[in-house]
């Protein structure tokens, strides 16, 4: 078997160490496939090659059914990180977010998550974007979105971070996870980030997650409050190309909060 090596020298100290035990814990309930890892230090990972490929219709659905099987294997908290460190962002440029953990998703979503961003994000967003994102951030910390579309409360997840398409391979047109930001997390967290880019058979990865984990009909309404994150983090990284974006998925977190209550 061939091997894959990801490296950088000089990575920030824990990068990879925190990226090694995402791999094992999203892993460990053998319910979708991730990526092997074959060894680690703090410069490296070594992983199983994989030959990627396309997916079926049958194999996008079958994904699906696997990804909520993982998210209901569950987590310790929300924010809670298997290596107690966390990390967001492109190889050449991660930047750390709290490990801290909590019992209710609104208090991490909000304060250890979207507001730091906000903050080194202001310069990009001017004040009128400030004060929109400062909204959507408020109605998330007074639990709009601590539920799916308004019903009940969701408890943590084992969530990937950071499943936008790229970070699913398909060899043998069998989804497999790779490079996660692995942590505890709401399961729409997940699904939002599939969406952002579009995932090949989208629907299909999302009929089979249905099927496996029943979904409110208007749980899509949701999604903004949930790719929020994403969208900052993108304006810290990227700049203003992401500013209108973020803007305008400010206004339909507040809009469709107003619509749950």
């Amino acid at each position: 078997m061939s091997d894959y090596l990801k490296q950088r020298d000089g990575a920030p100290a824990g990068f990879f160490e925190a990226e090694a035990a995402g791999l094992r814990w999203l892993a460990e309930p053998a319910v979708v496939p991730v990526v092997e890892l074959l060894d680690h230090d703090g410069e490296h990972l070594r992983l199983a090659r994989l030959v990627d490929g396309r997916p079926t219709a049958e194999s996008a659905r079958a994904f699906g059914a696997g990804l909520a099987r993982l998210h209901d294997a569950g987590a310790p908290a929300f924010g809670w990180a298997p290596s107690g460190t966390a990390w967001f962002g492109p190889l050449t440029d991660p930047f750390t977010v709290p490990a801290n953990s909590h019992d209710d998703f609104a208090t991490y979503w909000a304060e250890d998550r979207l507001r730091p961003l906000l903050e080194r994000a202001a310069g990009h967003l001017g004040a009128e974007g400030v004060a929109e994102v400062e909204a959507a951030i408020g109605v998330i910390r007074a639990g709009a979105y601590s539920g799916i579309s308004g019903r009940g409360t969701e408890t943590p997840s084992r969530v990937h971070g950071d499943l936008w398409a790229g970070n699913i391979m398909w060899p043998d047109t069998v989804g497999t996870l790779i490079d996660p930001a692995a942590h505890g997390g709401h399961r729409l967290e997940d699904l939002a980030l599939l969406s952002l880019f579009g995932a090949p058979h989208l629907i299909e990865i999302l009929d089979g997650y249905a099927e496996q984990h029943p979904m409110p009909a208007d749980w899509r309404d949701d999604l903004p409050a949930h790719l929020f994150f994403a969208l900052l983090a993108h304006v810290v990284l990227f700049g203003g190309g992401y500013v209108a974006e973020s803007i305008r998925t400010a206004r339909q977190i507040v809009t469709r909060a107003r619509q749950l209550r």
